[in-house]
């Protein structure tokens, strides 16, 4: 039998290894739920959850911080991610720094006495944070929305910025938006407007 007394096992622990032993050996292996701070974290959010992502735990440097966060910037699924105390406010500052309009949610002590919920953009949640040094204490796991659609759908037009361009100089924006929207999906609106810019 595996029993945590931090959560769920086999979250960010090698639990796993043992489920594989014992599946490769023909032992049954079943669950008995356990508080798990991902799905509370995810529930209490605030944030689209219908797909989401877990990312483990924050990296230690910097530079892997920001690097991680410049990956999941695309990302279309709501980010998970546990963060230690000490690494928290430089998680948040990194946040600030390259995708600071994206909303997120801290939680701390999830089912504990202290728990509590910090919510809105990384600035206004460090700042929230950092008015009481007792919010610094504790395990916490971040949940950051995923790209706004709005930006994913002239994300995805401006893979094809180089042949739009030829296309603009044959055909008019309606057949343009007809065949952009055909293969896409992109909201016909969107594409018209964003056609207008790319011919100026």
């Amino acid at each position: 039998m595996l029993i945590s007394d931090a959560g769920s096992p086999l979250i960010s622990d090698p639990g796993y290894n043992l489920v594989q032993y014992c599946i490769e050996n023909n032992i049954r292996v079943t669950s008995v739920p356990g508080p798990s701070s991902i799905v509370s974290s995810l529930q209490l959010s605030g944030l689209p959850i219908s797909e989401f992502s877990f990312f483990g735990f924050v990296p230690k440097s910097k530079n892997k911080v920001e690097n991680v966060i410049k990956n999941i910037s695309q990302e279309k699924r709501t980010c998970v991610f546990f963060v230690s105390s000490h690494k928290l406010i430089i998680f948040l500052e990194c946040l600030e720094k390259i995708i600071p309009d994206r909303s997120i949610s801290i939680c701390k002590e999830l089912t504990k006495v202290n728990e509590f919920v910090f919510r809105g953009v990384s600035a206004k949640v460090k700042n929230k944070i950092l008015e009481n040094k007792e919010n610094l204490k504790g395990e916490f796991v971040a949940v950051i929305d995923r790209q706004s659609l709005k930006s994913q759908d002239f994300d995805e037009i401006d893979l094809y910025k180089n042949e739009l361009k030829k296309m603009v100089k044959k055909f008019s924006l309606t057949d343009i938006v007809e065949i952009v929207h055909k293969f896409t999906k992109i909201n016909k609106n969107k594409i018209y407007k964003w056609l207008l810019k790319l011919k100026k």
